[in-house]
């Protein structure tokens, strides 16, 4: 029976020891087996992937692989003097994830395991420090207080938990103006939940690595020309070739963002970038030239070509409706809360600030127009990534659906010059499974295409040749606004630089949009205007963040300010009165899809059929206009598809 009994003590101590030395190695052998074995593209995104073996692969190693870090770095960490297998491992995965999961287009998996790996490092990392700093305190030999003991430990608690006053949301509700969400159930219906803690308020000081790092955009020792050489594959261009002309873009399928697909439009632009000094009768005279004449590191120059036929064509359409506005602008930043929005776009929000509630003329500019903006609190996303809010709100459509078309060919038909800039060289995933006519092409169109300007998710500040990448973007746009002064004009800006987990990039934006409407505005050329500045969702990179409550409600509610401009032709008390209504109803992107059209045809948009599968039109039975009067408590997230989270109840 002893020998029994101490068979069974060996038995156990060997099974230990085992654990101990074994146990971790196993697991890393399990986890990158998995993960070798998930290497597959997944290029059709998460909704079609969820279905595929090997996208589970890849979930179930990001489990193993967090597991592994929760139980067995935390502990050796705390407990063993020498984690040396363990930081090994980290090393290891950093440059596996390098290797193969770093892009954004979901070439084996993308981005997202080694965001998930960071913000479980992150996490784990924080719960070591909280455990060394209490076993330290009672580890040290000298008699020490009780109380002095008990304080720490319910400080750091407190800290850990964000149940100081000064993490609460107490500024998360408020709007501009000296606004706020109204949660009054009887008249507006969705009321919306505001999270306990905000977790920015003590994390954003240390999650600006633009100020951290010093990132300033000052010019460096580059390779630019070497990588434009190596990664265009084009025919056009030679080892002596300084000058570079990007084609234009709208000579084939077009638009950008979230492009889940294969990218063709990449293809066509950087693999047709020429020679700028010779002759390329295929090509013309390009829009932007990057120079390597006089600069070894590169400039960019952006020259937009005015089209005098295209212009007196147009001018020619212009009979076909009788817009509210002649001019539309949206500015569109990917994955900004409305929350977000009021903490780092001061400028920006500013400008929008000084026409709310605006009554009587306006100044020496615009004597005869009156501007008036809103803000929607109530605004939401349908999922928490672009593919699911991008075509609702371009298209008036879900992307599954058949037949459907993108407003800028709406603006075309009644004589508007349309033009569009994003800062990714993408194809948007919807259009490829619907019309690719011409009809939907834009008529002006700059995309960074460029080499050099490959990035996403990145936490950063954007740099390209010395400037802000999107400020060539804005200079771009401004350009086309001023060569087509006396013409009807929609213009799009897509930014994606916004898509990252910090939330703090979005500040680097401001100064660039505000000057950007300023100068229009301040040269006269915002007459018979309207302004959309929107976003798709809310934070939409898991981060740090994402541990928290706060997170969530600012993934489902995005930002939407308007600037209109209120002419003769507007019946505008009423649509004033429905508008200033609507800004804290629950609203969504078909609302904005269908507002947008109603500015576009004017009083001739109430006679326009709404959209079918068999039947496109610029009314999607989905919305209706914020012009129009919307009954809030018909308004339920749980009426539309795909709208499963929400922060409105």
């Amino acid at each position: 029976m002893r020998n029994l009994k101490k068979s069974q003590k060996l038995f156990n101590k060997k099974l230990i020891l085992f654990f101990n030395q074994y146990s971790a190695i196993i697991i890393y052998i399990i986890s990158y087996s998995v993960y070798f074995l998930s290497l597959e593209k997944c290029l059709d995104g998460e909704e079609i992937c969820g279905n595929n073996m090997k996208w589970i692969y890849t979930k179930v190693f990001q489990i193993i692989i967090s597991a592994e870090i929760i139980v067995f770095l935390l502990i050796r960490i705390l407990f063993y003097k020498s984690p040396k297998l363990h930081l090994i491992h980290l090393l290891f995965v950093f440059a596996l994830f390098f290797l193969y999961s770093h892009d954004f287009y979901f070439y084996n998996h993308g981005m997202y395991n080694i965001i998930v790996f960071l913000v479980i490092l992150v996490f784990n990392l924080n719960l070591i420090f909280i455990f060394k700093a209490i076993i330290f305190v009672f580890k040290i030999k000298n008699k020490i207080n009780i109380v002095l003991k008990l304080f720490v430990i319910i400080f750091l608690y407190l800290i850990y938990t964000y149940k100081l006053p000064n993490f609460i949301c107490d500024d998360w509700i408020k709007g501009l103006n000296n606004t706020s969400i109204d949660n009054d159930e009887e008249k507006y219906g969705c009321q919306i939940k505001s999270p306990k803690h905000c977790a920015y308020k003590l994390f954003s000081p240390f999650q600006d690595y633009t100020k951290i790092l010093r990132i300033n955009c000052s010019r460096k020792k580059s390779n630019a020309r070497k990588k434009i050489l190596q990664k265009s594959r084009s025919c056009y261009v030679s080892g002596n070739t300084k000058k570079f002309g990007f084609p234009y873009t709208n000579k084939g399928l077009i638009a950008c963002l979230d492009g889940l697909d294969t990218d063709i439009l990449k293809d066509f632009t950087v693999t047709n970038i020429f020679d700028v000094e010779q002759k390329h009768d295929n090509f013309g005279e390009p829009e932007v030239i990057v120079d390597f004449s006089n600069d070894p590191l590169g400039e960019l120059f952006v020259n937009v070509k005015y089209n005098e036929t295209l212009s007196n064509e147009r001018k020619k359409l212009e009979n076909n409706s009788i817009p509210y506005s002649n001019n539309i602008i949206i500015l569109y930043l990917d994955s900004v809360s409305r929350a977000c929005s009021m903490r780092q776009l001061n400028k920006t929000l500013g400008f929008f600030e000084k026409f709310i509630s605006y009554k009587g003329g306006f100044n020496e500019k615009y004597p005869r127009e009156n501007f008036h903006s809103f803000q929607f609190f109530k605004y939401h996303s349908f999922i928490g990534r672009t593919s699911g809010n991008y075509p609702r709100l371009y298209y008036g459509n879900y992307r599954e659906a058949k037949n459907i078309v993108r407003i800028n060919k709406y603006f075309k038909d009644n004589g508007f010059i349309t033009s569009n800039c994003c800062d990714l060289c993408k194809k948007d995933n919807s259009r490829t499974l619907h019309d690719t006519s011409f009809a939907e092409i834009y008529d002006h169109q700059m995309l960074l295409c460029d080499p050099n300007a490959e990035r996403y998710h990145k936490p950063i500040r954007k740099c390209l040749y010395g400037n802000d990448d999107i400020s060539y973007l804005f200079d771009y746009s401004e350009q086309f606004w001023r060569m087509y002064k006396y013409n009807r004009k929609f213009s799009s800006i897509i930014l994606n630089g916004a898509h990252e987990g910090t939330m703090e990039v979005l500040k680097y934006f401001d100064n660039i949009i505000y000057n950007y409407l300023f100068s229009l505005f301040n040269d006269n050329l915002l007459k018979d205007t309207s302004i959309f500045l929107l976003s798709d969702h809310g934070a939409g990179v898991h981060s740090l963040y994402y541990m928290f409550d706060f997170y969530i409600y600012e993934n489902d509610l995005p930002m939407l300010y308007l600037i209109i401009n209120d002419r003769k032709n507007i019946s505008y008390e009423e649509q004033y009165f429905n508008i200033q209504e609507n800004q804290q109803t629950f609203i969504t992107a078909y609302d904005i899809y269908n507002t947008i059209n109603h500015l576009l045809y004017g009083d001739h948009y109430k006679y326009i059929k709404n959209l079918t599968g068999e039947n496109p039109t610029p009314k999607s039975s989905f919305g209706i206009s914020l012009f129009d009067k919307i009954d809030p408590k018909s308004r339920k997230p749980t009426n539309y598809e795909s709208m499963k989270k929400n922060v409105c109840v």
